[in-house]
């Protein structure tokens, strides 16, 4: 429809000469709307939720199912899945204009008043009945649902000053102060961690969603509201601060189950869309591809671990923060050393542990450990996968027997990349092994080092070689034997112990 302000009627007699027919608007409600102008967008070929990734053949299509169903539903998963985001995208799928009558709390519907207020107005003032108009974004309503939340709060309750401003009696509809629920008519409603709402407050909600009527204080009040319900849960919250009430369950339409990325490079591109990547620096950061892969093998490598909570899971906030910490640490560091260039290194995303630690719900084991340990040990799994990855086929036995002869390199945090290039040259081999991650041996110092020291952090991961605070990277220690060797070179006897 036209979202011209200036050409919309304003009048209910003009209203019914325009486009905003009574038949186009009285009979069509929300769930019909929406399946209306969703069905346009599925014929045009449209992307109908921009920037949602890796839900295309899952989520997508059982969401697009239960709107052409006509049907409330909610979203069941994990943390950081994008559960309200995509809700507060089914804006998307509303007309741009929506008359109401002008001044109504609850957006009564012109041709059908539902509240006395606007069936008194339309009595008095018949054609020349006011008119306003709602946006797409003033048609949703979002709800955090939290214990504290009353009936009063998504219902409504009676305002006595209401009454004793207008010298009405407090039985009157006219003093009722209408909560939540009813000011979403005519639009969505959205109630985030459904699980965490009163069981009574739930009973208030399936009884006004399905027959339409509510009691405010011992008063029936009849209102049939026209609105779609989408809710967000948590599987945990069933058992750890609340539940979905079974009537309610009943009365939901689908019951939509999102996930996490289920590739890497679903992952990586998540990431990469909603990192703060490109700031405004005097330092120009490019983030090397095999650092992307140990940021978001990471998430990956947390969500599989034993030591971590699974029924908490581990967001996809983790690797999007941890991808900003990266990105700002070696930002601080070509800051400090006057470099214009700057290209993440593995020490970066150690550097970024606070990203990680926060994000991890740790099981008794994990525990004993500590997070940072476990944090570390992750970082360290991950720089392995991806260099198993990268690195396969490429022989680095001549890096190993560099360090084996006695060799060792400490590269320091706020080392120039030229000055870590320089001492990367004496171990032979090391810098011409970065074509295998794509970096020529020609490229600019910044990208030689941070592959340089990635391999080399890739050995250490599968403990080829060894690292030390002292020292950097050393030789792997040789496992001493257990039994020392008699003279002669000869192992002792084994003798068998008899008590």
């Amino acid at each position: 429809m036209k979202s011209d302000r200036w050409e919309l009627p304003h009048t209910l007699g003009a209203l019914r000469r325009s486009e905003f027919s009574e038949e186009r608007i009285a009979t069509r409600s929300v769930k019909d709307e929406l399946r209306a102008n969703l069905i346009c967008k599925l014929q045009r070929g449209e992307t109908l939720f921009p920037g949602i990734v890796g839900y295309e053949d899952t989520v997508v299509p059982q969401i697009v199912n239960a709107i052409l169903s006509r049907q409330n539903f909610v979203l069941l998963g994990l943390r950081g899945q994008a559960k309200t985001r995509i809700i507060r995208m089914l804006t998307n799928f509303l007309d741009e204009a929506l008359p109401y009558i002008a001044g109504c709390e609850i957006h009564d519907n012109p041709y059908r008043p539902i509240c006395r207020r606007c069936r008194l107005l339309l009595e008095e003032m018949g054609e020349e009945a006011p008119i306003a108009y709602l946006t797409p974004e003033q048609r949703y309503v979002e709800k955090l649902a939290t214990p504290d939340v009353t009936i009063a709060d998504m219902i409504g309750d009676i305002d006595p000053i209401k009454a004793a401003r207008h010298g009405r009696d407090i039985s009157d509809e006219l003093t009722i102060h209408y909560g939540l629920l009813p000011r979403a008519n005519r639009g969505i409603l959205a109630i985030n961690e459904l699980p965490d709402l009163a069981g009574k407050i739930q009973v208030g909600l399936f009884n006004i969603m399905q027959e339409g009527d509510v009691q405010i204080k011992g008063y029936p009040v009849r209102l049939p509201l026209d609105l779609l319900l989408v809710f967000t849960a948590n599987p945990e919250d069933y058992t750890a601060r609340g539940k979905i009430i079974t009537p309610l369950k009943d009365r939901i339409g689908s019951e939509i189950r999102t996930h996490y990325p289920l590739t890497l490079e679903q992952g990586m591109a998540i990431t990469r869309q909603e990192a703060w990547i490109e700031r405004c620096s005097p330092v120009r950061v490019d983030v090397p591809h095999y650092i992307a892969e140990v940021i978001e093998q990471l998430a990956f490598l947390a969500r599989e671990d034993k030591r971590i909570d699974k029924r908490s899971g581990v967001s996809q906030r983790l690797p999007i923060s941890v991808m900003e910490n990266v990105v700002s640490n070696a930002e601080r560091r070509a800051l400090r050393t006057g470099e214009k260039l700057a290209v993440p290194r593995v020490l970066d995303v150690y550097a970024a542990l606070p990203a990680i630690t926060g994000k991890l719900e740790l099981e008794y084991e994990g525990e004993l450990k500590g997070g940072e340990t476990v944090a570390r040990e992750l970082v360290r799994m991950s720089v392995g996968k991806v260099y198993s990855r990268a690195m396969e086929g490429v022989n680095v036995t001549p890096i190993v027997q560099w360090f084996e002869l006695g060799g060792s390199l400490k590269l320091d945090e706020y080392m120039t990349a030229v000055s870590m290039v320089e001492h990367m040259r004496a171990i032979q081999g090391l810098l011409e092994m970065t074509r295998a991650l794509g970096v020529d041996h020609d490229r600019e110092p910044a990208y030689l080092a941070s592959a340089g020291e990635f391999i080399l952090e890739g050995l250490y991961a599968h403990r080829r070689i060894s690292r030390t605070e002292e020292r950097g990277f050393v030789a792997e220690e040789k496992k001493r034997e257990t039994v020392a060797p008699e003279e002669g070179g000869r192992r002792p006897p084994y003798r068998r112990q008899f008590n």
